[in-house]
């Protein structure tokens, strides 16, 4: 039993020396690094939709971007930006409840979950326009262009 627990204990430090030897990161360590990139990037990605920071979005955003709302009406990456500028899509604030993010494929992939409250401008009897949302994200890791979100579908929830 000692020679089998020995063995294994050289096996891992073997493996060890070979991924710093190579400067390699094992899959999980480059997969816990993109999420916590891809976390942030979500994050600021909120904020840069409530400030209007159309550089950033461009950035975020693939141009082949599926964003479906959560009336079910969807947008492509021109269209989504455009009706933020046009104030059709109008966020005064979003808040983020949870962010849950598992990268895959080597730190190449992302799926994101989690759940955010949208505050718009008052509805026109002046009531608060508060939308809970559920949401589903899913990033790619372009080796030009970075981080990109490609699917974004959301969900209302009751309040």
């Amino acid at each position: 039993m000692k020679k089998v627990i020995t063995l294994a204990l050289l096996f891992m430090l073997g493996l060890t020396a070979v991924f710093q030897a190579s400067g390699s990161q094992p899959a999980t360590s480059k997969n816990d690094k993109a999420a916590k990139e891809v976390e942030a990037l979500e994050r600021q990605r909120f904020e840069a939709q409530v400030k209007k920071d159309y550089a950033f979005l461009e950035k975020a955003f693939a141009d082949d971007l599926i964003y479906t709302h959560s009336n079910g009406k969807q947008n492509n990456k021109t269209e989504y930006l455009q009706s933020i500028r046009d104030g059709k899509s109008v966020y005064d604030k979003i808040e983020v409840e949870n962010l849950n993010v598992r990268a895959y494929n080597d730190g190449k992939t992302a799926v994101v979950n989690g759940q955010i409250i949208i505050y718009q401008p008052n509805k026109p009897d002046g009531t608060p326009n508060v939308a809970h949302l559920k949401y589903v994200v899913v990033q790619v890791k372009d080796k030009h262009k970075g981080w990109q979100v490609v699917l974004w579908q959301s969900q209302k929830q009751a309040s």
